[in-house]
Order: structure tokens, then sequence, then C-alpha cells
């Protein structure tokens, strides 16, 4: 199935949003299969995934969210579908995941070899701040191509391409990794907008902890592309 195409969710306590995400992810066009990695979640995030129709792996303890796209694609092989584009998805999009379809018909085609997703300005969720800034200020030195939304984990690549880019940056720095790693390869990246929605991280100390883990997480994956920021 040469159009086929395999949705990847990683999900952290993601019970109450999950069912309604991967409901939606189903319906996208060329869609076989939608995989699961429920990354050590203490909740029913895994039951209530399987329950909507994913396939669900589960990591028995964190392990941060590239590893749950690895695991996510290593299951994509496992269930015969070792050739397909892969859809990776946020956990938290609910019904707006169905809008990531403009995302899969590029690289089905070949006329991308990734796409990244950007909301559009007036949809919360886009990112901004200091962790943008490092983000952006690093793509530009790696390679040159000033992107719009860095930290966007809305992304649909082939198949050779992510296994190019093995290993891919730990934790929260997996897409600034994966986009200078992807230009350095030199494939074909493109940028796509979509009208999808998710939760936007707050001002409350839990909410200034995970922007401090996502500075860290961006700050090594750009280190360890010998990237001056």
């Amino acid at each position: 199935m040469p159009d086929a195409v395999v949705v990847v969710i990683p999900a952290l306590n993601e019970e109450q949003r999950i069912a309604s995400t991967v409901a939606a992810a189903a319906t996208i066009p060329g869609v076989t299969a939608v995989i699961v990695t429920d990354d050590g979640s203490t909740d029913r995030t895994a039951a209530v995934a399987g329950d909507a129709g994913a396939t669900v792996v589960r990591h028995p303890s964190r392990r941060g969210k590239a590893a749950a796209m690895v695991t996510g694609a290593r299951e994509a092989h496992t269930v015969g579908f070792a050739a397909a584009p892969l859809l990776f998805l946020d956990a938290d999009l609910e019904s707006t995941a169905a809008a990531a379809a403009p995302l899969v018909s590029p690289v089905v085609a070949g006329s991308a070899d990734m796409t990244i997703a950007t909301l559009p300005k007036t949809t919360p969720g886009g990112g901004h701040g200091f962790v943008v800034r490092l983000a952006t200020r690093g793509i530009e030195r790696a390679t040159g191509w000033t992107p719009t939304q860095p930290l966007s984990g809305q992304r649909c690549l082939t198949r050779d391409l992510f296994e190019a880019v093995q290993p891919l940056a730990r934790g929260f720095g997996v897409e600034t990794g994966l986009t200078i790693d992807a230009l350095r390869h030199g494939a074909k990246v493109l940028e796509v907008p979509v009208p999808i929605e998710h939760r936007v991280t707050g001002t409350t100390w839990r909410d200034q902890r995970h922007r401090a883990r996502q500075y860290r997480d961006v700050w090594l994956a750009l280190a360890a592309r010998r990237i001056r920021r």
C-alpha cells in the first residue's frame, strides 16, 4: 500500500483527550493505522486509547517524547507498515487532529520528505518565548533556514528519512534536532498551515518547570550538533 500512512501519537497522562484524538486521526485520508505510545502514564491513557481503536504500546516508565516516537515507529514496522510514511501527532489535539490531513499529501506525492504543521497566528498554541527563540536561532545557524514554529510536533515524514536521522534528540529537543538533521541530510522540508489546536502551556509553577525542561532539551540538541546558541 504505497499511499498508506501510519499515525504515531506519543502520550503521557492524556486519558481525557486521547480518545477523541485517536478517533479524529483515524479519519485522515490514507491513514491505515493509529499507534499510541503510552510513555509511562499513571492514568488510563493506554486503556482509553485502545478502546478508541488505536494500537497501543507502553513504556513501563517515562522515557521521553523522542523514545515514544521511536517505539511507535518500530511498532508500525511490526504491524506490517515498514515503508509507510509516519505522521506524528500530539496526544492533546482532540477533534482537530483531523485537520492535520494536509501534512500527508506532499509526503505521499514525493514533493516533500517532511512536512511541519504551522498554526494560524490567531490559534493558541503556536509557541512563543525564550524556548522558541532558542530553537529558531539554532536551526537558522545550523542550516540557514528559518522555521515559523520550530517546536511543532505535528510532522509527516518518509520512513527513509526517519531512519536516516536516528538517533533522535532527547525529550523536548526532538523537533529541533529532527529539523536540523533532516535539512543537513538534504531533505525537502515544507511548512504547511493547519488549523489544529492543543493545550496551551500556562503560567503555573508546573508550567514553568515544563518550559525549563524544554529549554534544557533544546539546548542539549543544539550542543550535540555543535551549534553555537
